[in-house]
């Protein structure tokens, strides 16, 4: 893999102990150039490859990262945190991604299209744009790792890895991954960069002419800078942003159904989650059985250090993820809230809160919180409920509990997201599913034939088959 190297260094701490997770190149601005150079002169091989090449390397590179659990497992826990179940999930997830890749070379397809001019063939054709820059984040850290570069590769690009700074041997471990699957020198590089570098090492990628595109998983503000800087360029962007989703409740829903979703969502992995369930969003009618009922599930649900591995719940990622979630706590019970779960803090892991009765008034009621304190909103009715949920600035994934089928596809489709679940949680991704939102989520897709879409370019090409007759 491409790699410029540098003698500069940063340490990543564990968020648990203090002490050091792992050390990893703190690249400047002209090493993350340097590996988009060795991307650019690699992409011409690797755009003329077989189909059927590329999918066996990244079948390969599937197997790979599958057996390299262990080492994942281990980085997880010590950069961010995570559970052994979060690191397992994010495995699992993320090598059927590979899969899904390798399965979608041969599917990349044009189309011939009728022609109006005698003797004209016309095609649409799909050809891979150059070198893509892919930025992950640290959250779901496999997962989105691979989706950033997974489907570009299997399409012909070549592509620039930016690995989060929390968890850079995390990201790195996949680089290798692809190495032992077989991607030839330079393919695939990963910049690895102080946080204090961020800005200029991500500019001066953004600004290199070899790349083409940018896909960002990340939060909202950041992914609006990525986006003016890659709009002087006239760089199409790919971005899955911030969420606050909605999960709504409705006087007809099974509510212990509706409860194990909406603990699901709210709580997996401590609510660091683009798609955590933020928003409950319960009718009156059955608002007190339904609070009721979730005090009692996240009551259950403890939280603990992730290294020993007997809680649900491990450590958020930071102190100042604590520091923010426990001032959305605080700002909503002094403006008349209920706390029905939750207490204090052991350093970075936080318990399971949920607040009631939250209104318009209070931070919690729209800040996304990526943390382990979900929000119940109590509507009038359906309608109301449906005028809650797209109260925000956010539209990634929803949910709409109803034993009513019917009456879950109208809502679900009223709902302003990329993505709505009915009777199911608000976190729920496939590798074939085209996954991606609206509005200060982002736009664009990522995911199975969708994908093929943000990493092609498609092209209009004619073949003349009869003597051409001109006006001139």
């Amino acid at each position: 893999m491409a790699d410029a190297g540098t003698p500069r260094e940063f340490t990543r701490l564990n968020p648990m102990t203090g002490e050091v997770a792992s050390r990893a190149p703190a690249m400047s601005a002209r090493d993350a150039v340097a590996v988009a150079d060795a991307a650019a002169a690699a992409f011409p091989a690797w755009a003329a490859l077989g189909p059927n090449a590329r999918r066996a390397m990244l079948q390969k590179a599937a197997d790979t990262l599958a057996a390299r659990s262990d080492d994942i497992v281990a980085a997880m826990k010590a950069e961010i945190g995570a559970t052994t179940g979060w690191a397992m999930f994010n495995i699992g997830l993320a090598t059927s991604m590979l899969r899904e890749a390798a399965a979608i070379t041969t599917q990349i397809s044009g189309e011939v299209i009728p022609s109006d001019k005698p003797g004209c063939l016309a095609m649409a054709i799909r050809e891979p744009v150059g070198v893509i820059l892919g930025i992950a984040p640290w959250n779901a850290p496999v997962i989105l790792g691979v989706r950033a570069v997974a489907t570009a590769l299997a399409c012909g690009n070549s592509v620039v890895f930016k690995a989060s700074e929390l968890c850079p041997r995390t990201h790195e471990i996949i680089i290798e991954a692809l190495g032992q699957g077989g991607l030839p020198e330079g393919v695939v590089g990963v910049v690895t960069n102080a946080r204090e570098d961020a800005g200029e090492v991500v500019g001066a990628l953004i600004d290199h002419p070899a790349i083409k595109r940018i896909n960002f998983t990340g939060s909202t503000a950041v992914g609006k800078i990525i986006a003016k800087r890659a709009a002087e360029h006239l760089k199409p962007c790919l971005l899955e942003l911030g969420g606050k989703a909605p999960l709504l409740v409705l006087h007809d829903a099974d509510l212990d159904e509706a409860v194990k979703a909406a603990a699901f969502g709210a709580f997996m992995n401590q609510g660091q989650i683009c798609m955590s369930t933020e928003r409950i969003i319960v009718v009156d009618a059955v608002a007190d059985e339904f609070a009721a009922k979730f005090k009692a599930k996240a009551a259950s649900m403890a939280a603990g250090d992730p290294a020993l591995g007997n809680t649900p719940l491990g450590a958020v990622v930071d102190p100042a993820t604590v520091a923010h979630v426990e001032a959305l706590i605080a700002d909503a019970c002094e403006q008349g809230a209920t706390q029905l779960t939750g207490g204090a803090s052991q350093g970075v892991v936080m318990p399971a809160t949920v607040i009631d009765k939250v209104t318009p008034a209070m931070r919690l009621y729209g800040e996304e919180s990526f943390g382990p304190v979900v929000g119940i909103i109590r509507a009038k009715d359906e309608e109301d409920a449906i005028r809650i949920a797209n109260d925000s600035e956010y539209g990634l994934s929803a949910a709409v509990f109803t034993r009513d089928v019917a009456r879950g596809l109208t809502v679900a489709r009223r709902i302003k997201s990329g993505m709505c679940h009915v009777n199911g949680p608000t976190v729920h991704d496939e590798a074939q599913m085209p996954f991606g939102g609206v509005g200060g989520s982002g736009y664009g897709r990522f995911g199975g034939k969708a994908g093929i879409d943000s990493f092609t370019e498609l092209r209009w090409i004619t073949i003349e088959t009869l003597p051409g007759h001109y006006p001139i």
